[in-house]
C-alpha cells in the first residue's frame, strides 16, 4: 500500500459501522441451537466418506488474568490443578469423534488456542501431543501452531511443544508502551517478550506470529511506533494487527475501558495508516485486514497465487482442510456444516463426562450460502473478482446471479474502494482498509442482522 494514500476521514466514518470478520460464511451469529445434532452428524458421516485433509483446534481456556481488552472465552484462574482435569475431558472428546472419523485422514494443520495454551504445565503439553499422534495421521509438514503469553513461559514449556509436535507460535504483544499495558491489565515488559522469542528461535520454531493491537488506551501514534519498532527488531515472519473491537455488551469486562481515554477516531485511523506504512516499507506484504507477512512467507505467496484461504484461524493457506475443533466452546467446519461446543465449562464437563456428545449449537450451508461463501473468501484474499473465473468456479454465471449484489457496489466505486469493469472487480489500497464493508455486498444475511452483535470495520 503506497506511503501516499491520502484518506479522507469522513468517507471512513461513512463505512465504519458493525460487520462481520468473515471468518465462517455465514459468520458464528447464524449458528442456531435449532438446527439439530442428528443433522450435523449425518454431515458429518457424509463428511468422512473419503480421506480429506484435516485441521485440529484445541481450546484451553484458562488464564491466570483478565486482559481487559479480551473477547475470547476463556475461565480465569491462578488455580493450576484445573488444567489436568481438563485435558481428560478433551481425550474424552477425542476418543467420541475419532470413531467418526476416517481413519486415513491427514493431519495437515493443528492449533492451540485459548484462554493461554502455556497455563497448561509442560508435562501436560507433552501428554497433549501423545494423545493427538496416538489418535490421527499427522502429516510430514503438518503447519502446527499454539498461542503463548510471555508473561508466564518458561523454555519448559517451548521444549516440551517443541516435543509434542508444534512448529509455529503466536504471541500476544499488544502494546510496550507501560501506561497501555496497566490500562489493558496486561503487564508485560518488552524484555519478556524478546526472551521468549529468543527461546523459539533455538528451539527451531519455523514461524512466529506477532499480535498487536491500535485503538487501546492512552495510545498515540508516537507511542505505537515505537512499539512497532521494538518489535521489528525481533524480525517475526507475521504479524497480526488487531483493531481493538469493543463489544462491551458481549464482553462485559470491556467497561472498565470506557473509564479510560480511549484513541479517537481520527487518531485510531492514523494508527492505521502507520502501522501499513511502517510494515511494508519494512519488507512486510499487507495480506489484507489484520494480517502481514514476510514476502518470502506462505501467505504472502499464497496471495501472489490465488491459493490462499480463510477459516477460523484467519488467512491460512490449509484454509481447504476441514476444522475438527476439541474444547468448551470450539467450533468445527467441515464441508457445508458448522457445529459450536457448549460455552461453560461445568455444561462441557457434564456432557462429556456422560459420554455424550458436547454440541451447543450449528449451521447447515444451503447451496446459496456455499456460492456465498466462496464468492467472499475470493474477495476478501485474492482482492478481486475475476467474474469469467468465479462462474467456473461456482458452475454459475456469476455476472447474473449476483447481478443485485454488483449493482449494489455503485458507491463503493464512487468513494474509492473498487475499480469495475464489465468483466470483473477490483479492491483498491483504500478498500483493503474496508474489505469486510465490501465483503457485506455480498452477504444474503446482512440486511436482516443486528448490526450490534458485531464489532465496527474500522
Amino acid at each position: 500500500m503506497s506511503e501516499t494514500l491520502k484518506v479522507d476521514l469522513e468517507l471512513i466514518q461513512k463505512y465504519n459501522v458493525p460487520g462481520p470478520r468473515y471468518t465462517s460464511y455465514p459468520p458464528a451469529t447464524h449458528f442456531t441451537e435449532e438446527t439439530q445434532r442428528d443433522d450435523v452428524a449425518a454431515a458429518i458421516q457424509a463428511n468422512n466418506v473419503q480421506p480429506r485433509d484435516l485441521s485440529l483446534y484445541f481450546h484451553l481456556p484458562f488464564c491466570e488474568t483478565l486482559c481487559w481488552f479480551c473477547g475470547c472465552t476463556t475461565v480465569i484462574t491462578t488455580d493450576h490443578k484445573q488444567s489436568l482435569p481438563y485435558l481428560d475431558l478433551i481425550e474424552m472428546e477425542l476418543d467420541g469423534m475419532s470413531k467418526r472419523l476416517h481413519p486415513d485422514r491427514p493431519v495437515v494443520q493443528m492449533h492451540l488456542g485459548g484462554g493461554t495454551p502455556t497455563f497448561q504445565q509442560p508435562e501436560e503439553l507433552l501428554r497433549l501431543g501423545k494423545m493427538i499422534k496416538q489418535r490421527f495421521r499427522i502429516a510430514d509438514d503438518v503447519e502446527a501452531g499454539t498461542e503463548m503469553d510471555p508473561r508466564r513461559l518458561t523454555r519448559f514449556h517451548i521444549e516440551a511443544l517443541r516435543e509434542a509436535g508444534f512448529n509455529r507460535a503466536s504471541m500476544g504483544v499488544q502494546d510496550n508502551n507501560p501506561k497501555v499495558q496497566e490500562a489493558i491489565h496486561r503487564i508485560q515488559p518488552f524484555e519478556m517478550t524478546q526472551q521468549a522469542v529468543e527461546w523459539l528461535r533455538e528451539m527451531d520454531f519455523q514461524s512466529l506470529n506477532i499480535d498487536l493491537i491500535y485503538g487501546l488506551p492512552f495510545q498515540t501514534v508516537e507511542s505505537f511506533e515505537k512499539t512497532i519498532d521494538e518489535v521489528l527488531t525481533l524480525s517475526p515472519d507475521r504479524f497480526a494487527i488487531f483493531s481493538y473491537a469493543h463489544v462491551p455488551w458481549i464482553k462485559p469486562a470491556q467497561k472498565i475501558l470506557q473509564q479510560k481515554i480511549l484513541p479517537s477516531p481520527e487518531t485510531k485511523l492514523q494508527l492505521l495508516k502507520l502501522t501499513i506504512e511502517k510494515l511494508t516499507s519494512s519488507g512486510y506484504v499487507y495480506i489484507g485486514m489484520d494480517h502481514f507477512a514476510k514476502e518470502t512467507d506462505e501467505l504472502a505467496v499464497a496471495q501472489k497465487n490465488k491459493s490462499l484461504q480463510r477459516n477460523f484461524q484467519g488467512y491460512s493457506t490449509r484454509g481447504q482442510a476441514d476444522i475438527y475443533a476439541f474444547g468448551m466452546s470450539s467450533i468445527s467446519q467441515a464441508d457445508g456444516v458448522y457445529w459450536q461446543n457448549v460455552k461453560e465449562l461445568e455444561e462441557y464437563q457434564k456432557a462429556v463426562k456422560e459420554g455424550d456428545w458436547p454440541y451447543h449449537r450449528g449451521y447447515v450451508m444451503t447451496d446459496e450460502d456455499k456460492l456465498r461463501r466462496t464468492t467472499i473468501m475470493r474477495l476478501m484474499c485474492d482482492l478481486e473478482l475475476d467474474y469469467a473465473h468465479m462462474s467456473n468456479l461456482l458452475g454459475v454465471d456469476f455476472a447474473d446471479h449476483f447481478e443485485t449484489d454488483i449493482v449494489s457496489l455503485d458507491d463503493m466505486e464512487s468513494d474509492g474502494l473498487i475499480e469495475r469493469s464489465d468483466t470483473g472487480l477490483k479492491v483498491t489500497d483504500l478498500g483493503r482498509l474496508l474489505i469486510r464493508n465490501i465483503a457485506m455486498r455480498f452477504d444474503a444475511y446482512a440486511t436482516e442482522r443486528k448490526e450490534a452483535r458485531f464489532s465496527k470495520t474500522i
